[in-house]
């Protein structure tokens, strides 16, 4: 019964610094605060932007992204590692048959041999069960890993989508223009056949037309180039995209207010970091392990006969042995692992660390730019307002010989900018509230992962 005793209290030790909770220093809040607390954070927030071709789209991102195959698959992998070195904690049985002729001077005979075999290490100082922890931690962190994949699909796709439906706009604006340089210059045209213009008034207003012209293949290769990033996204050949709502109609996310820090404990990233660094932890175990013995009880019986039908007991053989191991002299061999086991953990440490403090940067910018972004748009919105009644009202002094057409032109080529940067800015407004999305995490991503029951 001692010895019984003393065994469970051997099997219990197990070497290593076991597992504590990293803390950090995180803030109360935001360098933004508002007003009251939701939930949003966990919402499908793309259904927010009120488009149904982009719920589509996402939708089939999820089933079809290559990217989360591969996540899938390594999660597969940890898996497996995870049950083969769970199994170290049962014995393992195997075994043998054999047959062979054997030939003497008095007679040729042929003898059968087939035997059983068990064979099992006891986990006294805990290395199998460090080892399993550490697998434990690497299938977490390949599952965070994964989660966060659906995280970049999600915001991945709705951003392309967005700067899809912008570039969209920006063409349609500069084929209007074109469209309005180009009557402009067939009248002073004629206007210079008929001598009422000069050669320069003529050339400048070609050259105006020119400017649009020229902005029209430029979005056409972007709008190309955008469909083919989706595509890739979507799992598919490149190709056409499906069009929804114009990139002014889409309607802005509602931004979670009075964000707490915790919330980025949700984080994929973040999660995956700690296992990682958990993992780290538990090698530290399987290397100091190696300092102390192993002790194996291995077992046998089989059978030998000359007849497959006759195995008798007068040919049955077993053996039981148990074998003790362990270094005297290893010349800083296993000194070295531990070195490195306790060096690796001071690295995922940092690792960490370093994810947490990059999360709460990302965060704040996400924040801030939503914020910045509207009132930039705001203000360009405003000024696109204030050129087009410029512009307007250039021509008819024009009209009216009041002025020259450097007013004209130079009242018209500022709306023109005005209006791309004003739709390009439209579209930063709404990527930066899917990076603030995505900055947080979120439990939406369970909700619409493809591998959750």
């Amino acid at each position: 019964m001692r010895r019984l005793l003393l065994l469970g209290l051997l099997s219990a030790c197990t070497v290593g610094p076991d597992w504590q909770q990293p803390k950090g220093d995180a803030p109360p809040g935001w360098r933004i605060e508002y007003a009251q607390a939701a939930e949003l954070a966990n919402a499908r927030w793309w259904q927010a932007f009120g488009d149904p071709v982009l719920d589509q789209l996402v939708q089939e991102g999820l089933q079809q992204n290559r990217d989360l195959v591969q996540a899938a698959a390594r999660v597969e992998q940890f898996l497996g590692a995870l049950r083969t070195t769970r199994s170290q904690f049962y014995p393992q049985v195997g075994y043998v048959g054999e047959a062979s002729r054997n030939r003497t001077p008095e007679r040729s005979f042929t003898s059968y041999d087939a035997s059983l075999s068990a064979g099992w290490q006891i986990d006294l100082f805990g290395r199998v069960r460090r080892q399993a922890e550490a697998a434990q931690a690497q299938v977490y962190a390949s599952e965070q890993g994964r989660r966060g994949v659906v995280l970049s699909v999600v915001s991945a796709l709705t951003t392309a989508y967005i700067g899809l439906r912008s570039l969209d706009r920006q063409l349609e604006v500069a084929r209007a223009t074109e469209q309005n340089y180009a009557r402009s210059l067939r009248l002073f045209e004629a206007r210079h056949r008929g001598g009422t213009v000069s050669e320069v008034e003529r050339s400048q207003v070609e050259s105006q037309y020119r400017q649009a012209q020229a902005a029209i293949p430029s979005f056409e290769r972007q709008v190309a180039q955008q469909e083919n990033l989706l595509s890739v996204l979507l799992g598919r050949n490149p190709g056409t995209i499906p069009r929804g709502k114009s990139i002014e109609d889409l309607v802005d996310p509602a931004i979670p207010p009075g964000l707490p820090a915790a919330l980025l404990e949700r984080r994929p990233d973040i999660l995956q970091a700690e296992q990682n660094l958990r993992a780290a932890n538990a090698s530290i175990g399987v290397a100091k392990s190696l300092y102390f013995p192993t002790i194996s009880l291995t077992g046998l019986l089989g059978y030998s006969s000359v007849s497959l039908a006759t195995f008798t007991g007068s040919g049955a053989s077993g053996s039981l042995a148990a074998m003790l191991a362990g270094p005297i002299f290893t010349f800083g061999g296993i000194g070295g692992q531990v070195a490195s086991a306790e060096a690796g953990e001071r690295e995922a440490l940092g690792f960490y660390q370093q994810v947490v403090l990059n999360a709460l940067r990302e965060t704040n910018d996400a924040l801030i730019g939503v914020q910045k972004l509207r009132e930039e748009y705001d203000a360009l919105a405003k000024r696109t307002v204030s050129l087009r009644n410029y512009a307007r009202l250039s021509r008819a002094r024009y009209e009216g010989g009041a002025t020259s057409y450097i007013e004209v032109l130079y009242a018209e080529n500022e709306l023109f900018a005005a209006e791309l940067t004003g739709i390009s800015t439209l579209a930063q407004r709404h990527a930066e509230l899917v990076n603030l999305y995505k900055a947080l995490g979120g439990g939406w991503v369970d909700a619409v992962d493809p591998l959750q029951p």
